[in-house]
């Protein structure tokens, strides 16, 4: 190989800007879930203080992996650990509407604590959370590593920019995608294949919402593609499975699609 190429990759390597490793930022993510749901950890505490302790540990760990990261060199970085720890308690409170949906709205669910450990629904919804919770503080670069984490273990890919609200449940899961400027309401049902898109991705659109609004009570079912910024779903609405929708509609709406399917039985093939 010729010396020029490795030269190349040398200098690409000293201009690549530091940041942890996605394992590291991905374990403090679980470290945290585990600590506020211990159905996902074998690990028990003797105290409150205990407990306490630990939760200071992790607001320092996210302090270090901030300061690690140079996107986050002019940031105040203790600042926004402790604005995010400040949270917790209410993304906690979120979370647990989450599982209340999912329990309520799976017939398979037999309890809370499976829906904690082995929903996949479940793990992407609270590494969004986590992510949203710093995208809103202006932290770059972690919020989008944590939710690719989730995507990368779930199949399910929802940018931390998107706004959803309380009771939210995606059943299955697997290729759900939901964009960035997305607003979701509350008790919104999603089942797998759905996507929440823009109908552009123009790169001058990057501060004009281009994904759909989804409002309270909705369920769309899967395959459903719901695109564009200016669409929104009327509250308490049902979209069907294989729906391509580019245009909004009322409260109290059913939209199905329609396929032609022809089966024939008896036939013998020679």
């Amino acid at each position: 190989m010729q010396k020029d190429f490795f030269e190349h990759i040398f200098q690409k390597q000293q201009q690549v800007e530091p940041v942890p490793s996605n394992d590291l930022i991905a374990g403090w993510a679980m470290d945290l879930i585990c600590l506020l749901y211990p159905e996902k950890s074998d690990k028990k505490h003797n105290s409150p203080w205990e407990i306490e302790t630990q939760f200071n540990q992790l607001e320092n760990k996210l302090t270090g992996i901030l300061n690690a990261t140079k996107a986050c060199s002019d940031c105040n970085n203790e600042a926004i650990s402790r604005q995010c720890f400040e949270r917790i308690p209410n993304l906690y409170r979120l979370l647990n509407t989450d599982i209340v949906a999912m329990v309520e709205g799976d017939p398979a669910a037999r309890s809370a604590f499976e829906v904690v450990r082995a929903y996949p629904g479940f793990l992407a919804i609270s590494f969004y959370r986590m992510a949203h919770a710093l995208y809103r503080l202006d932290v770059p670069v972690i919020p989008r590593i944590l939710t690719e984490y989730a995507h990368s273990k779930t199949g399910i890919d929802i940018h931390p920019g998107a706004e959803i609200g309380e009771y939210f449940f995606i059943d299955h899961g697997t290729g759900v995608v939901i964009g960035e400027t997305t607003v979701i309401g509350n008790h919104v049902k999603l089942y797998q294949g759905v996507t929440l898109g823009a109908l552009s991705v123009e790169k001058n659109m990057i501060h004009i919402k281009r994904h759909p609004t989804v409002e309270d009570h909705v369920v769309i079912y899967s395959g459903a593609t719901i695109l564009g910024g200016d669409t929104s779903i009327g509250h308490h609405s049902i979209i069907g499975g294989n729906v391509w929708l580019t245009r909004s509609v009322a409260p109290r709406s059913k939209v199905y699609h329609n396929p032609e399917i022809t089966v024939m039985e008896g036939v013998i093939i020679s």
